[in-house]
């Protein structure tokens, strides 16, 4: 008998009682967006983040020579000695990634004892 009763009670609210409620509800979420302050783009407060500490976040930066899809089953085959053929002839520029975006690419050039890019194209935003 209760579940006749809820029926009935929400079936009883009128809809311009909810068209009110609504109203009432978006006029003072407004009031309150009215009442934040507005940010000035030329202050500049103890808070804010200036270029120079823009400048200093630290960014992962990869190179890549190339890609290839294998099944898990031949990867388990690998062994010391095994040869993966990636994606790309020997000549191609590897791509250069910050943050996992390609942003320009370049030639592998040893550098030393260690291994380095040659950036040769920077790619426009």
């Amino acid at each position: 008998m209760s579940d006749t009763n809820e029926a009935s009670t929400e079936s009883a609210i009128e809809p311009e009682a909810i068209d009110m409620a609504i109203e009432e509800a978006t006029d003072a979420v407004q009031a309150q967006v009215n009442q934040l302050d507005q940010l000035d783009p030329d202050s500049n407060t103890d808070g804010s983040m200036g270029l120079e500490k823009l400048l200093q976040v630290g960014v992962e930066v990869t190179v890549e020579v190339g890609r290839t899809r294998s099944t898990f089953s031949q990867l388990m085959k690998l062994g010391p000695g095994a040869l993966i053929e990636l994606d790309r002839d020997a000549h191609e520029p590897a791509d250069v990634l910050v943050n996992g975006k390609i942003v320009a690419s370049g030639e592998i050039v040893t550098i030393g004892d260690r291994y380095g890019v040659r950036i040769t194209n920077v790619l426009a935003d």
